[in-house]
């Protein structure tokens, strides 16, 4: 039987972006984008939000590539965060090394770490570690995934697979909880949200554009998948993009532009049509998927969210472009001392009068 739900919880995720600042330019050194970033996470647990995730990358603009580094030094920090990947590019990473380096960061955090496992939404990390694209993703994904969990389950391992040496007892060292999480991340593949179900994941849905009611379908195969394989009811988080500032017209007019150059140039990689500021406007809008505003704004956008999906979890990208830090460190505090204890308590009231306890 699965433990019962945790309490709703709300967070951050950053891919430690370096691009040039759409205002002035410049581009900040990364000795001083990694001290900002540290800051931000510091803050973070200090304001009282409950998880903070980082990305891994293997481009220039982004700057981390080793996510577990980057938690370790947050770690020793912070005391009361929660610490994850957001994502780890399973496919392109050895099973067993990301189970040991996870494992440290548990034990050195006080068992604070997580693992956000997905197929990653670049393919920079492919020449680099397979040399090119693999000709079955989905099956080399789904056998790294399989390892990954059974490294988790037991101390010496017994496994055959066709993506790595098998192994015929070994032990994997540093051993650290049995329940160390593993959340799958979705970007809105049916499949996907099946096999998180199906292996009794958590899952992370990944909604950085459209109607978010257009997820709700995968949302439901991941309840059904879960309840047909006997594992009831599982933690659901929903990621996003967003921005806070004190009014909503300064969030908007901050954001846009570094959201917009960073947009367009990943689009004009992938084919989309360009961002404008009319796109922008709506996407923000109360149904659409950014949640750029005031505190008040992206409270009710959540909590609109919840509505929806009924999720557990929501995580946060502040910056996806270049944004002083001043302003990120406001939005952080923002988010820690005014949206999330009001989307706290409303969430509770929420559950109370479904349980008939209110």
């Amino acid at each position: 039987m699965n433990p019962p739900l945790p309490p709703f919880e709300l967070g951050l995720y950053s891919f430690g972006e370096l691009t040039p600042d759409p205002v002035t330019g410049a581009t900040l050194s990364p000795e001083q984008r990694l001290k900002d970033l540290l800051e931000e996470i510091e803050l973070a647990d200090q304001v009282g939000l409950d998880v903070f995730g980082i990305g891994e990358h293997h481009r220039p603009d982004y700057l981390v590539s080793a996510p577990s580094v980057v938690l370790a030094a947050a770690a020793a920090r912070t005391r009361r965060i929660r610490l994850t990947s957001a994502v780890t590019v399973l496919g392109t990473e050895d099973p067993i090394r990301v189970y040991q380096q996870y494992a440290t960061l548990d034990l050195l955090s006080g068992g604070r770490a997580e693992i956000m496992v997905g197929r990653g939404s670049f393919a920079e990390s492919f020449p680099l570690f397979l040399g090119g694209p693999p000709l079955d993703y989905d099956a080399l994904f789904a056998e790294k995934l399989e390892l990954l969990l059974k490294v988790r389950k037991d101390e010496h391992v017994f496994w055959q697979g066709r993506t790595r040496p098998p192994l015929r007892g070994e032990g994997v060292y540093p051993r650290t909880r049995p329940e160390l999480p593993i959340w799958l991340a979705v970007g809105g593949t049916p499949a996907s949200a099946r096999r998180a179900g199906t292996l009794g994941l958590p899952m992370a849905l990944a909604i950085i554009g459209g109607l978010p009611e257009r997820f709700r379908p995968f949302v439901e195969l991941y309840r059904e998948a879960a309840r047909t394989a006997g594992h009831g009811e599982l933690p659901l988080g929903i990621n996003a993009h967003g921005y806070i500032a004190p009014t909503s017209q300064a969030a908007a007019n901050e954001a846009y532009p570094a959201h917009a150059l960073v947009m367009n140039r990943i689009g004009r990689e992938r084919g989309w049509p360009p961002i404008t500021r009319a796109h922008f406007e709506g996407d923000r809008s109360p149904r659409g998927a950014l949640f750029v505003g005031d505190p008040q704004q992206v409270t009710e956008k959540i909590l609109f969210q919840h509505e929806l999906f009924g999720h557990q979890r929501f995580l946060m990208q502040l910056s996806v472009g270049t944004l002083p830090h001043a302003q990120i460190m406001r939005a952080i505090e923002l988010y820690g001392t005014v949206v999330a204890p009001a989307v706290r308590a409303e969430v509770a009231r929420r559950g109370a009068l479904q349980t008939g306890t209110a």
